[in-house]
């Protein structure tokens, strides 16, 4: 019996003679290996040389590469560190950034809130604005309405004759819707004296030929508008010279009142012509603006001739004013009189109360023996008063 490995197996056991066969074959091995061995020592020695260099280079290489890691090492170390530096700026940058763009953005949020705030407001301004304009363009409409039709826009002149001339003179001064011995009614009759006398104002105004010019877009249709206007305007002027200019009734011309701006600009711009042939029929052409101008002038007028009407009364009441300054300077000079003898009165008073206390005195230290026989004697009357002055 043999023991292997702590387990016994008999002599011939398959597992014993395959175990002693290894043996065997491996000391066989060893034994040809160290013959073959020594043989090849002598032809070893240079490749042992060689080896020992190789030995020594890599010995070298180790230490090279020790250093290697050394420098890596404190490559690492230096990575390391400026890694954690830059990241610790990072970070510092990141925070700031951060804060930066947190007050950048509650600033932004403000401003856009009151710019919201503000847009809310301008909005509700444009509404307003919006419903004005509505408003405004309703209001339009109607004026147009008005102005298309010619009762209506004669009825719009009128009314706006009747304000200026309601505030350039007093209520006397002129008569609305007039009817002259002629039959014909005209829209205000200012009163002005002689010369020159009552004048007319026509508040009428051809408005169609204006409009067809406004919208005249070439220039044949711009000549033919040019012409209606022309001829509309020159038609109004004989109308007004015919109707409205009475001999020893009214004055020797006429107003005619535009209430367009715009179409008193356009004739005197490009209708001279037609302003001369108002001048040559004595027609006058005015605007709102010149009309209050020349109400002005026409209220100087009256003005000054009222004065001459209330010349001869306000010389009668000077000629009385007069009189009664003479009254009050004769009784000024009688109030003086009196009171230079109510003086008189007072300083003969005051002498007698003198003389009065005088004697008193007297008799209180019984100096009757004093008395003077030339002082007249108690009975005597005393002159108090003086003279009065008769008034």
């Amino acid at each position: 019996m043999i023991t292997l490995f702590g387990q016994s197996y008999a002599w011939n056991a398959p597992e014993v003679l395959l175990f002693g066969g290894a043996a065997l074959f491996v000391v066989i091995l060893l034994v040809l290996t160290l013959r073959a061995a020594g043989r090849s020592g002598a032809m070893a020695q240079p490749l042992m040389r060689e080896i020992s260099w190789l030995g020594q280079r890599v010995q070298l290489l180790g230490e090279g590469q020790e250093r290697l890691a050394g420098g890596l090492h404190h490559v690492s170390e230096t990575q390391a560190h400026s890694q954690t530096a830059m990241l610790q700026l990072m970070e510092k940058r990141l925070a700031e950034v951060q804060r930066s763009m947190g007050e950048s953005l509650h600033g932004t949020a403000t401003r856009t809130a009151r710019s919201l705030g503000e847009l809310q407001q301008r909005l509700e301004t444009i509404d307003k604005a919006q419903a004005n304009i509505e408003k405004l363009s309703g209001n339009v409409l109607n004026l147009q309405d008005i102005l298309a039709n010619k009762q209506a826009r004669g009825a719009f002149g009128e009314i706006q004759l009747n304000d200026i001339v309601q505030k350039a003179l007093p209520s006397d001064a002129y008569t609305m819707q007039a009817t002259l011995s002629n039959g014909k009614r005209a829209d205000c009759l200012i009163h002005l004296p002689n010369p020159p006398g009552p004048i007319v104002i026509d508040a009428k105004f051809p408005l169609e030929a204006y409009e067809a010019l406004r919208r005249a877009d070439n220039p044949r249709s711009l000549q033919e508008a040019q012409a209606q206007l022309r001829a509309a305007v020159r038609v109004h002027i004989k109308a007004i010279s015919e109707k409205y200019i009475l001999d020893g009734e009214t004055a020797d011309g006429a107003l005619m009142f535009l209430p367009s701006e715009a179409v008193y600009a356009e004739l005197h711009a490009n209708f001279p012509e037609v302003v001369r042939d108002g001048f040559t029929a004595r027609v006058w052409i005015v605007s709102p603006t010149t009309c209050m101008a020349t109400l002005n002038t026409m209220r100087a007028v009256l003005k000054d001739a009222r004065m001459r009407e209330q010349a001869g009364a306000i010389r009668t009441t000077l000629r009385q004013l007069h009189r009664d300054v003479e009254i009050v300077v004769e009784r000024v000079d009688k109030l003086s009189t009196h009171f230079h003898q109510a003086r008189a009165d007072l300083e003969g008073i005051t002498t007698a109360a003198e003389r009065a206390g005088k004697r008193a005195a007297r008799l209180d230290n019984f100096d009757f023996e004093e008395l003077a026989p030339s002082e007249p004697k108690l009975t005597d009357p005393t002159p108090i008063l003086g003279p009065r002055v008769a008034e």
